[in-house]
């Protein structure tokens, strides 16, 4: 059955009115192309989301930290108001992923009560209009603890996840959502100790701690976006870039990636584009579609470099 591919930016300040960037072109091109992807997705009639997306010490902490990790029953976080809610998971399906990725090598680990935070829900919410909007198979890649997987490896993850969708009799959309160039207030290895134990032990935030944490981000962003602030800004250099070499398949030459390179040029949260090299690396394993890409400008509202890119 055919294969579809959609990446895209998140930014939970995307769903903070207060912030709606004073460049209304930005936000009206960002979301004019999600909209013509989710109306795409829903004359094509997806019957299977494959997504892969970070966690931001939410679901994933420093306890237990994979490379890679595969849902098999999922429950969405509350964070950034969003509702609690189950995924709606195919188990049988899940399971099948894991093992035919473990027979290509590529080692994961499996969660059978996966925490789904913005960055898995936020892509369900705007694509096809809730969490549970459709059948999903949510795959973790670690873009924030050290240490996280290579670059090398991501593509190779992406590969063998395309490989098994590439068999799957079901019209099937590979997602990755992640942030290009940013570089969000997440706390570091280095931080305070009462804010270290948050990231090292699986804490649930309390409405009210969630509602602090937000606050301090809204805050950062509304700095960056005056043109101050300790946050460093998107970089669009380095966005381009990346792209490029994405659009023009180059996908090994993103093996070259370290993390000290993304520290200095794309900030804390460029990791993130690992989702979007494995979703690349498992469109073109799957079904060999030329991308092309939809939407770039760099939000401050939203501390981010915005993009959409799709093949199908």
């Amino acid at each position: 059955m055919p294969v579809r591919m959609i990446c895209m930016s998140h930014s939970p300040l995307m769903l903070v009115p207060e912030l709606r960037p004073r460049e209304r072109d930005a936000e009206r091109g960002f979301y004019t192309a999600l909209r013509k992807q989710a109306d795409e997705l829903r004359r094509w009639r997806a019957e299977l989301v494959i997504l892969f997306a970070p966690d931001h010490f939410n679901g994933f902490f420093h306890d237990l930290m994979p490379s890679f990790c595969i849902g098999t029953e999922a429950e969405s976080t509350s964070d950034w108001k969003i509702p609690r809610k189950n995924l709606r998971i195919d188990a049988a399906l899940a399971e099948r992923c894991v093992d035919f990725v473990r027979a290509c090598d590529i080692d994961v680990a499996i969660s059978r009560r996966m925490k789904a935070d913005h960055g898995f829900t936020i892509s369900m919410i705007k694509l096809f209009g809730g969490i549970d909007g459709a059948s999903v198979l949510p795959i973790f890649v670690n873009c924030a603890a050290h240490p996280r997987p290579s670059f090398k490896r991501v593509r190779q993850l992406g590969e063998a996840v395309g490989a098994f969708a590439a068999k799957l009799p079901m019209r099937t959309v590979i997602i990755g959502s992640g942030g290009l160039s940013h570089d969000p207030p997440t706390p570091r290895l280095n931080a305070p100790k009462e804010i270290l134990a948050r990231l090292i032990d699986r804490h649930t935030p309390t409405f009210a701690q969630y509602r602090q944490r937000e606050a301090r981000v809204i805050g950062n962003a509304k700095e960056l976006a005056a043109g101050f602030g300790s946050l460093k800004a998107p970089d669009r250099n380095w966005d381009r870039v990346f792209l490029e070499r994405l659009l023009s398949m180059r996908l090994r030459s993103c093996d070259r990636y370290t993390d000290a390179e993304i520290d200095r040029k794309a900030g804390f949260g460029g990791h993130e584009v690992r989702v979007w090299v494995a979703a690349f690396a498992a469109m073109r394993a799957a079904c060999r579609r030329k991308p092309k890409l939809d939407f770039y400008r760099v939000i401050p509202e939203w501390i981010t470099g915005m993009a959409v890119a799709h093949a199908r």
